[in-house]
């Protein structure tokens, strides 16, 4: 009889290892140094030594388009969007998790030199400029801000405290900060040849790959850990972990221990998130803080259209 498994995620997002990765196992144009901390013949799941650390800050951050709008400083009008952005810090510890920081950002982004700066009743939204006015280059550019944003709250809790700092998405522009690790919860490449790429499926949870080097339009550190889960699907629970290039073997090993030890105990619940296990509950519980602080989507677009009639009248 033909077995099958479910995928844990809610369909309603995409799945955690896309058929593309699957397919695509051996075929990465990824440059690769599997030897950083085994030689890649020598590959097995590692059960990390240590303690896991006191304390772990986690960083996030959300966007949402409130408006598409219209610039108008040449003959043709140019497109764009009115976007709310925020970023946030928690830090987990033994007494669970507390908020660190929380900021909220809204902006203007078009292709136009001219675009303009929007106040509106309960926030003013800053030009932001975007490569091309297609609505992928305008999400990118988004994209963008929530990153900067999120690096200016990283920076500064790494100047205050020497706590390990989690990032929610790749490490990108976060290289150079020290003991800060990249977090990816769905896989759209298999970077791995097929044989590493097996140790991957043979980790159970808690335990971790060989840490390796990894580089495509930029290099850094990275592994794969396995979270807490009952679920046979392929890569079932699996994150990849990345940390700056700089790092030293040594150093970049024991950050990878010291983080596969951090994540269990903060790994996401099936009943509580449609993301479980690989959406941490810090990241869950921050996100929807975050949105919160966003506003109501309705009340920010009743006052972008307020403000507009108001130039209109002008």
């Amino acid at each position: 009889m033909t077995e099958f498994s479910i995928d844990p995620w809610d369909p309603g997002y995409a799945a955690a290892l896309t058929s593309e990765a699957l397919a695509e196992r051996g075929s990465t144009s990824a440059e690769l140094e599997l030897g950083v901390e085994a030689e890649a013949g020598d590959w097995a799941p590692v059960t990390p030594s240590g303690s896991a650390p006191a304390a772990l800050l986690v960083a996030d951050g959300v966007r949402r388009i409130d408006a598409r709008v219209w610039v108008h400083d040449t003959p043709v009008p140019v497109p764009g969007i009115a976007a709310s952005f925020a970023a946030g810090i928690v830090r987990c510890g033994s007494g669970g998790a507390e908020l660190a920081e929380i900021e909220v950002r809204r902006a203007l982004i078009s292709a136009s030199p001219g675009t303009p700066e929007v106040k509106t009743r309960y926030a003013t939204f800053h030009p932001a400029q975007a490569t091309d006015s297609s609505l992928e280059a305008l999400t990118l550019a988004l994209q963008r801000q929530v990153t900067q944003l999120e690096l200016e709250l990283s920076v500064r809790h790494r100047r205050q405290s020497t706590d390990l700092l989690l990032v929610d998405g790749p490490l990108r522009g976060r290289g150079h900060l020290a003991g800060t690790v990249g977090y990816i919860k769905t896989h759209h490449i298999s970077y791995l040849p097929a044989p590493q790429s097996a140790v991957v499926g043979a980790l159970a949870p808690g335990q971790r790959t060989p840490v390796f080097l990894m580089g495509t339009t930029w290099r850094r550190h990275a592994w794969y850990v396995r979270l807490p889960t009952t679920s046979s699907a392929p890569w079932s629970g699996i994150a990849r972990c990345e940390a700056g290039a700089d790092m030293s073997s040594e150093e970049v090993v024991r950050l990878a221990d010291a983080i596969t030890l951090a994540l269990p105990p903060l790994a996401g619940v099936p009943y509580k998130d449609p993301r479980a296990p690989q959406n941490l509950v810090p990241i869950g519980g921050l996100e929807k803080l975050l949105r919160h602080h966003l506003g109501d989507p309705q009340l920010m677009y009743r006052a972008l259209r307020s403000a507009e009639s108001v130039q209109g009248s002008r």
